[in-house]
């Protein structure tokens, strides 16, 4: 089984670190949360002060405690400046399916940031999330993110509505869903040979 820590950095990409938040993270993070940014996400609402972001992050990282949640924030590698967030959560009641969220920092914003962290964190999900597909809720006139969802290889399930505590109002979306991928066949016998060779040195 795969140990989820926590507290790790889990992945680079060329520009980027993507690790789990940490309470550290919580100023960068409220500092980020503009009306621009969270006019696009259902949960994330302003002002956003640092001991909202602390509480938001203090209970993603119980979550993924229990592999139910990764949340991830993009940490550029050249300076240590978060950059944005990317998290994937089992909402209550169902534990096959993580829910999307991802943004970027306004000034970080039109780099390619984006699409550079998004397959990253999707491999991520599959690798430490107990799931069977990410789904995720993109405004039809939000271009940016339609285009990174696209990117990401998620498949459309059609308009739909989603509550936005943030707000406190239900809005239109578009929904989208990525299942999980199939185990390559050499994969699957790799796996399989590996597990009778482990019954026979056990016997």
């Amino acid at each position: 089984m795969v140990v989820f820590l926590p507290s790790a950095p889990v992945a680079e990409t060329p520009r980027l670190r993507l690790r789990c938040a940490e309470g550290r993270d919580a100023p960068a993070i409220a500092e980020m949360m503009t009306e621009a940014i969270s006019k696009r996400l259902a949960s994330w609402p302003v002002p956003f002060s640092p001991p909202m972001a602390e509480e938001k992050i203090t209970s993603a990282r119980g979550a993924a405690a229990e592999r139910r949640s990764l949340p991830l924030v993009l940490e550029r590698k050249s300076d240590g400046a978060i950059c944005g967030w990317v998290s994937l959560i089992c909402p209550p009641g169902n534990d096959r399916v993580a829910l999307t969220t991802y943004w970027l920092g306004e000034e970080y914003q039109g780099q390619g940031l984006m699409r550079e962290a998004g397959p990253v964190a999707v491999e991520l999900a599959f690798k430490h999330l107990d799931i069977d597909c990410l789904r995720a809720a993109v405004q039809p006139d939000n271009a940016a993110s339609l285009a990174v969802i696209r990117l990401l290889g998620f498949g459309p399930l059609g308009e739909g509505r989603i509550w936005c505590p943030a707000r406190g109002i239900e809005e239109t979306c578009f929904w989208f869903e990525k299942p999980r991928p199939l185990v390559p066949a050499w994969a699957a016998g790799a796996a399989l040979a590996k597990r009778d060779l482990v019954r026979q040195v056990s016997a």
